[in-house]
């Protein structure tokens, strides 16, 4: 029952965040739509930024365990892996619309996440990195590529088209124009001009 009622809390803070920000949203109102007391919220998180600090890192394990936890085959398998989070997204609205709210909210140094959303960015860049440096040893991607350029390019472009895709899901098919992006980069930066393989 504890582990329920803790993931319950967390799916209902998603909701919250996404829709009020951090500052705006409130425990008490969090709880009552969970069917509990705020005393009873408190329970299992020391206040609100344990709350926030929880459900980021709870949806950043969700998709470390579904998608990342094994290195690819290949660049092009690590790209394909992306496109599958992205249309995974697409049936989170509710976790893409707080990722949103918070990142934006986060610029602010005294923003309780703040450091997650520093320290995530340069996380995710330094795993793009490390891979694309692995394609270019390997042979996969052509000697030269300015890696951290194309992984800051890439997060950029993800991070844009989520944003528009939230503001109106039905304007675009994202997973295709993330693919699509994806797909001329690697052309650009492959060795041998190729991109992604056909869907």
């Amino acid at each position: 029952m504890g582990d329920e009622r803790r993931r319950k809390i967390l799916d209902t803070a998603v909701e919250h965040f996404g829709r009020w920000g951090f500052h705006a949203s409130s425990l008490a109102r969090i709880a009552n739509d969970c069917g509990i007391t705020q005393g009873g919220l408190l329970h299992h998180f020391r206040g609100k930024e344990d709350l926030l600090l929880s459900v980021l890192a709870q949806s950043e394990r969700h998709d470390v365990e579904r998608l990342f936890a094994h290195e690819p085959d290949s660049y092009a398998a690590y790209l394909e892996t992306v496109v599958t989070l992205v249309e995974e997204n697409t049936r989170r609205p509710g976790i893409v619309r707080m990722f949103n709210v918070l990142a934006g909210e986060s610029g602010n140094v005294g923003h309780p996440a703040h450091d997650y959303f520093k320290e995530r960015y340069e996380r995710v860049l330094s795993h793009i990195v490390g891979l694309m440096e692995a394609a270019v040893r390997r042979g996969e991607l052509r000697e030269g590529v300015d890696c951290r350029a194309a992984g800051q390019e890439q997060l950029a472009v993800m991070d844009g088209l989520q944003l528009q895709w939230a503001l109106d899901p039905g304007a675009m098919d994202m997973p295709a124009r993330v693919r699509a992006f994806l797909d001329r980069q690697l052309r650009d930066l492959s060795a041998t001009g190729e991109g992604l393989p056909t869907a």
